[in-house]
């Protein structure tokens, strides 16, 4: 038996159990952003509770994310990606550009102020530019995305045949980046019900899709090795019914 944690972690998720009935479909582009925050002795990552009637992962733990817009590219920020970061976000992609790798990132950090209320960047005193409606709440606090201070962690693929498949880019970025709160986002009616920060060692125990907690594992150990943006980058994908991880 081979203690490779990689070789543990593709396991995992070759055995969790899923339903691969339906039509295939291609995966959607999606991203999807981890807040750690490091002030106290155990690192705590924020995960939010969806919404117990939705049909897609029903009451579990997620990280905050969605798709990928058109408009997350040109969306403006005070930094840019790390050039490590941006290469490896461009490994085995489409037209690979620095439009798109930003993309990526920004559609995280969208993702995570549409449905937590949290804005990613730095105050500032005039408005940032922004491309269109969805970006616009930026636009009212002063908040300019800082991509620099954003680290890829981890990309997984939906397995074939599921009923909703994404090509997802997991992202980190720290606490302390938080410029602005936008209250009443998250209750009762809303996609997350809750907040909740969690030491990264005890958010494996909660109700959360495989893909979920085998990222976490991947966050503890980026963070033990200081969290540097050259640090390899694990892709995730099914072949032959069977998960691979790629170090990007």
């Amino acid at each position: 038996m081979t203690n490779d944690p990689g070789h543990r972690l593709t396991d995992r998720m070759t055995s969790s159990e899923r339903d691969q009935s339906f039509p295939d479909s291609e995966p959607r582009d999606a991203a999807t952003v981890m807040l750690i925050d490091r002030a106290g002795a155990k690192p705590k990552v924020l995960l939010g509770r969806r919404h117990s009637g939705h049909k897609f992962m029903p009451g579990k733990f997620v990280f905050p994310g969605g798709r990928i817009e058109v408009l997350d590219r040109s969306m403006s920020a005070v930094s840019e990606l790390h050039p490590g970061t941006q290469a490896k976000l461009l490994v085995r992609v489409a037209n690979p550009s620095a439009e798109l790798a930003r993309g990526f990132a920004l559609a995280a950090v969208r993702e995570l102020a549409e449905e937590t209320g949290l804005l990613l960047g730095a105050q500032g005193d005039t408005a940032p530019a922004t491309p269109g409606e969805i970006w616009e709440e930026f636009a009212k606090a002063k908040v300019h995305p800082d991509l620099g201070q954003v680290h890829f962690i981890a990309r997984a693929i939906t397995p074939p045949r599921r009923p909703k498949r994404f090509d997802t880019r997991f992202f980190t970025a720290d606490a302390t980046g938080i410029a602005h709160r936008i209250e009443g986002v998250v209750g009762p009616d809303s996609e997350l019900v809750e907040l909740v920060w969690v030491p990264i060692e005890e958010a494996a125990t909660f109700d959360m899709p495989t893909i979920t907690s085998v990222v976490l594992e991947e966050l503890a150990a980026r963070v033990e090795a200081g969290m540097a943006h050259a640090l390899p980058v694990p892709f995730y994908f099914m072949q032959d019914q069977k998960f691979f991880r790629e170090l990007l």
